[in-house]
């Protein structure tokens, strides 16, 4: 439970740092990253994952089947887009430009090592289990 509690902990922070809640924001501004967030994100679990100085942060996510991971393109010095893509092939997200976001449902316990397309040298990974 107690690791629960600080990754939670480490994704609010990580989501202070780089999202706003507003509603109606459409693109972040320069040097910035904003999250608007709809009707469908509230109420669910969810884990974001920032996309920023060609890392993803953070590299390793560890969930319970059923949470959403989102990840998102919080990159302040460049304008490179990037992907979110399993190497497994289960998912595969567009390029991502600054602001935009990708997210996955995991159902399924396991382990999905993910990259960036663009930037195969960008690596993480989601772990999913039930305790």
């Amino acid at each position: 439970m107690r690791r629960w509690a600080a990754a939670g902990v480490a994704v609010l922070a990580l989501a202070a740092a780089c999202f706003s809640e507003r509603a109606g924001v459409t693109g972040p501004p320069v040097g910035d990253c904003d999250l608007a967030l709809g009707d469908d994100d509230l109420g669910k679990e969810q884990v974001i994952v920032a996309i920023r100085g060609f890392a993803f942060a953070p590299a390793e996510v560890r969930v319970r089947p059923g949470t959403r991971v989102i990840w998102v393109n919080c990159e302040t010095s460049t304008t490179e887009p990037h992907t979110t893509t399993s190497d497994d092939g289960v998912w595969n997200s567009p390029l991502l430009q600054r602001g935009d976001r990708f997210t996955v449902t995991f159902d399924a316990a396991g382990s999905y090592p993910y990259h960036c397309m663009p930037h195969p040298s960008m690596r993480g990974v989601v772990v999913v289990d039930d305790a």
